[in-house]
């Protein structure tokens, strides 16, 4: 990496292809690098893309990078765009717009001025940050690859998946808690059932 990068950033998103629920993007910024290190001291499980790690997984790693914020070895922002959004403007308007609101969170501190010289950016698939972003790079299943995007992958999928947990209160008969909004069989059984709810996106329902 370039000498003149002082932060690196993985960027990734959850939720492009549910019949229900918002999109996340999460913007994930490593600021000390001992948080990798410390993975093997804590015994966390190996880093992968979040939809590889089971459930308890996913949510031990949730916990130590929520603590690892709290002491400053990193930073993250997650941004949603509502199913709402998602049927009036196309998913990949709403991902960019997450995308872009995550990323200016993160990076607007005082030691990170435009054109963000400093931050080495990495995006899962087909992402793409703004172009004052000079430094990016996009790698295909970046989230099973870099490290930087397993983790903005996890803190994504835990994050949306307790939204779709409180919609399953609001909706019991649906079973968000279980599929967060996946065209499942079920799901689509229950939607035959008790039709659509608010947050169904429509235009991804036949």
């Amino acid at each position: 990496m370039d000498k003149s990068c002082k932060y690196i950033v993985g960027i990734d998103e959850v939720g492009r292809g549910p019949i229900a629920g918002p999109v996340a993007v999460c913007a994930f910024l490593i600021k000390d690098e001992k948080i990798l290190e410390n993975q093997k001291e804590k015994k966390l499980p190996k880093l992968k893309d979040s939809k590889k790690l089971s459930k308890k997984q996913r949510e031990v790693w949730f916990e130590y990078l929520k603590v690892a914020k709290a002491e400053g070895f990193c930073d993250y922002s997650v941004s949603f765009v509502s199913s709402l959004n998602i049927d009036k403007f196309g998913i990949v308007k709403c991902i960019q717009k997450a995308l872009d609101e995550s990323l200016k969170k993160i990076t607007s501190q005082k030691e990170l001025p435009a054109p963000f010289t400093t931050l080495k950016i990495f995006l899962d698939g087909g992402l793409h940050a703004p172009k004052e972003y000079v430094n990016q790079e996009t790698i295909i299943r970046g989230d099973e690859l870099h490290p930087v995007i397993s983790m903005a992958s996890i803190m994504a999928k835990v994050t949306r998946d307790a939204v779709m947990t409180k919609y399953a209160k609001e909706y019991p008969e649906y079973g968000f808690e279980k599929h967060s909004g996946y065209g499942t069989k079920a799901h689509y059984e229950a939607i035959k059932k008790h039709g659509l709810t608010s947050i169904h996106r429509k235009t991804f329902i036949s």
